[in-house]
Order: C-alpha cells, then sequence, then structure tokens
C-alpha cells in the first residue's frame, strides 16, 4: 500500500555533476509513495549555491517544478483528476546547463554582496573573455549603477583589446575609467633599478604590471566602500596562471569553479538575443598583454587539454598512466599535473569562489601546501 505523502525538507547546494541524481532518487522514491514535496533551500550559504528548484513527485512522476536559485512558492492539489504540468528545469542538456551556470553566479553575486552588506562592485576589464564575462554577471545581480569598471592599459596592451573594454562597458551603460598603468610601471622601475638593472625583461616585470593593476582596483574598491570581483578561471587557477597580489586579488572569485570553455559557453549565452559582449572578445587568442605579443599558449598548453586533463584527474580520479590511455601526449600530462601540484599555495591565497561543481579547487580539493 501506498504511503499519501512525503515531505523532504534540504538545503542542497548546486554541483553540475549531481543534478541529475537528485531527480533519480525522488523518482525511485516515488514508486512507494503517491506524493512526494521535495523543499529545497535557495540562497548562498559559505560557497554553495543553493540550487532551489523544489519539486512534486506524483505517482512516480515528476508533476511540478520551482525555478532553479530562486525564492518560489506554488500550490498543488494531489486529489485533482487533472494537473497542470510544469516542464522540468533540470539542465539535462549543454545548452540548459550554460543558462543554469548563468543564473547560479547571478544569485551568489548577489547573495554574497548582500550578505556582506555591500552594494557595489568594482572590476578590471582588459578586452579579454573572462572579465567580458563578469561584467555582465555582475550587472545583472547588482545593477549597471552599481558596477564600476577600470581599464588599465600598458605599454603592451593593443588598441583593439582596449577598445573591446570600453566597447563593453558602453554596451551595458555602466561608468568605467580609463587608467594607464605606464606612469605608475615606468616610477616602480626606476626605484628598483639598484634591484632590476642589467637584467633582461622577465616574470619580475610582468609581474609588477598585474600588482599595480590589482592596487588600482583595491584602492577604487576602498574608496567607494565596493568590492573586488576577481575575473580567474578554473583552468588558469589549477596551473598557477596569475599573480598574486595582482589579478588574483579581489573578494569573491566569480569564474574559479569554471573550466576556460565554459567561459566561452557562457559568452556566447550572454549574447544570445543580442551583442553584449564584443565579438572580438570571444574569438581573438587569450592574451595578458604583459609582453610584446604575449599569448596564454606561450606559457600553457592549450585550454582544451588543460580541462581534458583535469577533469580526468579529478573527477574521474585518473593518474598519469591513465590520463595518458586516454589519448593525451604524455608531456602535457606531466606539464599540466605538475604545475596543479606546485600552485597549490597560490590556489590558497585566492578570494573565495562560488561552488559550481564537486571539484571546487579551494575546498574540495584538499592537498598538502608543499607537493612534490
Amino acid at each position: 500500500e501506498l504511503v499519501d505523502a512525503c515531505i523532504l525538507l534540504d538545503a542542497r547546494p548546486f554541483a553540475q555533476e549531481t543534478e541529475s541524481s537528485r531527480h533519480s532518487i525522488l523518482g525511485n522514491l516515488g514508486l512507494g509513495i503517491e506524493t512526494v514535496a521535495y523543499v529545497n533551500q535557495s540562497g548562498f550559504q559559505n560557497g554553495y549555491v543553493l540550487s532551489g528548484a523544489s519539486c512534486i513527485y506524483h505517482k512516480g512522476k515528476l508533476a511540478y517544478e520551482l525555478p532553479y536559485f530562486e525564492k518560489a512558492e506554488a500550490l498543488f492539489d494531489t486529489q485533482a483528476e487533472k494537473q497542470k504540468r510544469v516542464v522540468s528545469c533540470y539542465p539535462d542538456t549543454k545548452e540548459k546547463m550554460t543558462k543554469c551556470l548563468h543564473q547560479a553566479l547571478v544569485a551568489g553575486i548577489r547573495d554574497y554582496f548582500s550578505q556582506c552588506g555591500i552594494t557595489k562592485a568594482v572590476l578590471g576589464l582588459s578586452g579579454g573573455i573572462d572579465s567580458s564575462v563578469v561584467l555582465p554577471l555582475a550587472v545583472e545581480a547588482l545593477g549597471r549603477k552599481n558596477v564600476f569598471g577600470i581599464m588599465m592599459p600598458s605599454q603592451f596592451s593593443t588598441e583593439h583589446s582596449v577598445n573591446d573594454a570600453v566597447q563593453l562597458a558602453e554596451n551595458l551603460q555602466i561608468q568605467y575609467e580609463i587608467i594607464p598603468i605606464e606612469p605608475v610601471y615606468n616610477v616602480f622601475m626606476q626605484q628598483l633599478s639598484p634591484i632590476v638593472k642589467d637584467t633582461p625583461f622577465g616574470l619580475t616585470e610582468e609581474n609588477l604590471q598585474a600588482r599595480i593593476r590589482g592596487s588600482i582596483l583595491m584602492a577604487s574598491a576602498n574608496k567607494q566602500g565596493a568590492m573586488v570581483l576577481n575575473t580567474s578561471n578554473k583552468s588558469e587557477a589549477a596551473c598557477g596562471y596569475g599573480t598574486l597580489y595582482g589579478d588574483l586579488c579581489g573578494g569573491l572569485s566569480v569564474l574559479g569553479d569554471l573550466y576556460k570553455s565554459q567561459v566561452y559557453d557562457l559568452a556566447r549565452f550572454i549574447n544570445r538575443k543580442k551583442e553584449i559582449i564584443p565579438v572580438n572578445c570571444i574569438t581573438k587568442a587569450p592574451s595578458a598583454e604583459l609582453h610584446p605579443g604575449q599569448k596564454d599558449s606561450d606559457s600553457l598548453p592549450d585550454y582544451d587539454t588543460i580541462e581534458k586533463v583535469l577533469r580526468l584527474h579529478l573527477e574521474k580520479k585518473l593518474d598519469r598512466k591513465e590520463i595518458e590511455k586516454e589519448g593525451v601526449d604524455a608531456r602535457n600530462v606531466k606539464r599540466i599535473l605538475d604545475l596543479f601540484y606546485k600552485n597549490v599555495f597560490k590556489r590558497r591565497q585566492t578570494p573565495p569562489i562560488i561552488r559550481l561543481s564537486i571539484t571546487t579547487l579551494d575546498k574540495d580539493i584538499l592537498l598538502p601546501l608543499v607537493c612534490r
């Protein structure tokens, strides 16, 4: 004999890998219970985005589901002969998952700022893909009047990158400033001349540019009572591709649990109705523009290979030899995993991440501070 009804109360966080299991469990439970009411919390707690999406299973089938990441309510009559069915919000396709990630990030930013008692955000706009995705997310979460963008070109910045950043800011109608860093950089180099004279241009000079930009962002945030939004992604963070106290600064890492390919997916989703992010931001080769002609591929394997290796290692728990059997060049496997384990110390010093998976780098992957 069927149990009439069961009410399940939960505070389940969203995770890309586990969303399918929720409906599978509820569907199986519904085989022995006529009506299952699953009531899930929404909001942002300790890095988790609680998914909401409360639902009703009636006679073993999904009968009603509320939206993801929103506070919502509904009435469901278990005695009615005909029920108005609601299409499931469950992200069972890549397109639906991208939409879900977009909603989760907007909800995470909005709720985190509310909990911190902060209403304004500051971020650097480089014309690259990462900051170009974070800006519209921040505008949707906080409102355009509460988001301030800063372009900080150097002598190595290309004209099209500055133009792309300006176009993005104007498309979203936010306030922005252009603050060239070359004058500050030159003063630093002059003061550092006893240390750096007679040495070639290298990592020291590149990192100095990033740290000048970080100082400008933090000064602006302090003056406005705002929070700096970090724009680094999971692929970069895993490989240590970022500068401590520079582009890794901020109060919240928006893209820290998304691989580079997912950032591009989000960009295309944001542009689905009209061009908000300039197309050039999406199509050009990624570059930090810290020296002439620089591209990310100069320092890293291609991002698709990085993502494949990390997914196999972090999600499937495969070791180096097993990853090589999946068709990845042995040199790339070694290089990526060496970078991953050598840069734990950097990831320990990055801002809190909006968690969207079960392999978040700041909480789920707990490693010794120094790995050999």
